[in-house]
């Protein structure tokens, strides 16, 4: 069985960001799983609701909710970190670091096992928890102790596994989207998430896309490229972006490992057009004629579902399932 799933972000709640409490918190996250559970999805997420920040509610917190509270790390911002943060390469859309790194790092506040223990009790299904990877965590930082990519995506990593060790979610989903436009790095991203991925209780999985900023593709690259960083990676499946990009790259996965599950995107997160479930099928049907029926492991959205309105994601998360039991024959 192909199993559907969900990248992980969902729409923001109106109700909750004009009055936010932990109470609503809870009550937005079940209402996420609910939906997910209706459509019959096979794996849910909480939407990273987890991740809710009343000071910036039009994000879903992938950077700093995860290296703020770290310590020896800055927030405060100054003019010269702007500055010195425009010279690196890399990072163009964002204008500002997230953070500077001014010592070893360590867990500081930051605190993700409790995090996911308050969203496990509200829900049955399988469930998937999601954290963003060192690689694209490295990248929005302002270094000044480390002084070298690698060795900050490493010491990321380290701290991130030891609470990740302790999360005993179906599936632990490390998030990459800044690596498929800088494709030369692969070899020291793939030995920074490995550390990440070696840590999960479970099942680990990686997800790839070319990004999705304000409903935007913000790196330009191809596929191709990235196999050899996909083969090094100690994932059980990855979860990769194909609808808006087309399915003319599934090629290159024939060369995929043979024991690395794919997830293939067949939801388009960019357009607010609702697929139907005869073109999940169909795309469905096109891949397991490229690549053989038992590589693909999962479908979902080709990324977040944050910057559309529910009623749209909504509909799009039920195409999943309806458009997977049409191509079953269920």
């Amino acid at each position: 069985m192909i199993k559907t799933t969900v990248v992980g972000s969902y729409p923001m709640f109106d109700w909750l960001a004009a009055c936010p409490s932990q109470q609503a918190l809870e009550d937005a996250t079940m209402v996420v799983l609910k939906t997910q559970e209706l459509a019959e999805i096979d794996v849910v997420a909480d939407g990273e609701l987890y991740r809710f920040d009343i000071n910036h509610p039009e994000t879903n917190g992938m950077i700093e909710y995860f290296v703020r509270p770290l310590g020896n790390v800055r927030s405060a911002i100054t003019r010269s970190d702007v500055e010195a943060f425009a010279k690196q390469k890399g990072m163009g859309f964002r204008a500002r670091p997230a953070a500077v790194v001014e010592g070893e790092l360590h867990e500081g506040m930051l605190d993700l096992v409790n995090a996911y223990r308050k969203i496990r009790p509200l829900t049955k299904a399988p469930m998937k928890f999601t954290i963003t990877g060192p690689h694209m965590l490295c990248k929005t930082l302002l270094d000044y102790h480390y002084k070298d990519l690698p060795r900050l995506a490493h010491a990321l990593a380290g701290v991130l596994a030891k609470q990740i060790a302790e999360i005993d979610a179906d599936v632990v989903q490390i998030d990459e989207a800044n690596l498929p436009g800088s494709p030369e790095e692969w070899q020291w991203a793939a030995s920074a998430i490995n550390v990440m991925l070696e840590a999960v209780p479970n099942t680990p999985a990686v997800h790839l896309c070319f990004g999705n900023y304000g409903g935007q593709t913000i790196q330009k690259g191809s596929w191709d490229k990235l196999i050899s960083y996909i083969n090094a990676l100690h994932a059980d499946h990855v979860v990769l972006e194909f609808a808006h990009r087309g399915y003319n790259e599934l090629e290159y996965f024939k060369d995929l490992r043979p024991d690395v599950g794919i997830g293939l995107g067949v939801v388009d997160i960019k357009s607010t057009v609702i697929e139907s479930p005869e073109l999940i099928a169909k795309r469905l049907e096109h891949a397991t004629q490229v690549l053989g029926k038992d590589r693909i492991r999962y479908i979902h959205p080709d990324c977040g579902f944050w910057m559309l309105k529910r009623s749209i994601a909504n509909a799009k998360i039920r195409s999943l399932t309806l458009g997977r039991n049409l191509f079953e024959g269920r």
